[in-house]
């Protein structure tokens, strides 16, 4: 089971009236949003199928306040806005004890990429962590930075990825604006090689942890298109390129959970939600989750087995109710036409 870590704004400036929701940001104008960060982790088969949440959290982001004069490696992580990738980690592990006959592979995006992180899960290796490299650390032996190391490894296979299109998105306070990226089907080279991470300086009493690396770019892209490239670090242990390419694949997996937010927005439009208190927002959000999670299920399922019977998802008044609704839309339409 894939379990897919990731997170979401959810903007809701325009409840001014709503007490608790904390500040976004600020976009290109400067003006600041205000609402709330969907942190959660998405449950999926390895052919994409959703399986449900298994964690969400909507916090009320707080900008940093002005008296605070420590430097980051001072703060402890538990302070840190990092420590929610950690405090779902801890959950994917006591999961784990119900599930014994499961195998469960966390899959983060870079913001994950922190040594506390790949610490914990040396320490308790029940869940195996997949996360994409954000940071081209020191290494011992030439040319001394990991991604370089990475780019003249030997070519281990080659082959095809589907990359998904993208949205553009403008420029916030703390995160880069990025232009539309229309889908295509990559070709990529794939590499794969041992390495140690060594802990920051101001976490000397940590051992260096023994990771594997698969690094994936893509030839020959489009032009005026920036080529695909990725550095995944796992603890999973890579010797063949059958395991670099099975972990390119659960990577690639990564999108369902923006799927997922998408349904949430665009589907429930959760973003539309008029309370007085983030309290209340959250209630609604977190039946919303689950509603969106069914809503992806089935529209996944439909159109790879449209023949399912429709009881393998619904309950029997779920589905009398569903026939009631269905004719009272008809007579409706029908009158109304």
């Amino acid at each position: 089971m894939l379990c897919i870590q990731d997170g979401s704004d959810l903007n809701y400036t325009n409840l001014s009236k709503c007490s608790g929701p904390g500040e976004l940001g600020s976009n290109q104008t400067g003006a600041k949003s205000r609402g709330l960060y969907l942190h959660s982790t998405l449950a999926v088969a390895p052919n994409g199928l959703p399986l449900g949440v298994v964690h969400a959290q909507c916090i009320a982001p707080q900008s940093k306040s002005e008296e605070e004069k420590r430097s980051a490696h001072v703060i402890p992580i538990e302070e840190k806005k990092t420590f929610v990738w950690l405090e779902h980690h801890r959950d994917l592990a006591a999961l784990s004890a119900r599930l014994p006959r499961t195998r469960l592979v966390h899959v983060c995006e870079p913001e994950a990429d922190f040594f506390e992180l790949l610490d914990e899960q040396r320490r308790n290796r029940c869940v195996e962590l997949l996360v994409r490299a954000r940071h081209n650390r020191n290494t011992s032996e030439e040319p001394f930075k990991l991604f370089e190391t990475a780019r003249q490894a030997p070519v281990a296979s080659r082959g095809q990825i589907n990359i998904p299109r993208q949205s553009a998105r403008l420029k916030k306070s703390k995160q880069k604006a990025r232009s539309a990226r229309p889908g295509r089907l990559a070709d990529i080279a794939v590499r794969f090689l041992r390495i140690q991470l060594r802990p920051a300086h101001y976490l000397g009493d940590k051992e260096p942890i023994d990771l594997w690396l698969v690094h994936a770019v893509e030839e020959n892209p489009p032009a005026d298109t920036k080529a695909v490239e990725w550095f995944l670090l796992t603890i999973i242990v890579i010797t063949s390129a059958a395991n670099a390419e099975q972990c390119l694949r659960w990577y690639v997996l990564q999108w369902r959970i923006e799927d997922w937010h998408r349904v949430l927005k665009s589907g429930c439009r959760i973003e539309d939600l008029a309370h007085k208190t983030a309290e209340r927002l959250r209630r609604v959000i977190a039946i919303n989750l689950v509603i969106a999670w069914r809503i992806m299920l089935m529209t996944l399922l439909g159109r790879e087995v449209p023949e399912l019977p429709a009881e393998v998802l619904f309950s029997d008044i779920e589905l009398r109710t569903l026939q009631a609704y269905a004719k009272k839309k008809y007579k409706t339409a029908h009158v109304t036409w």
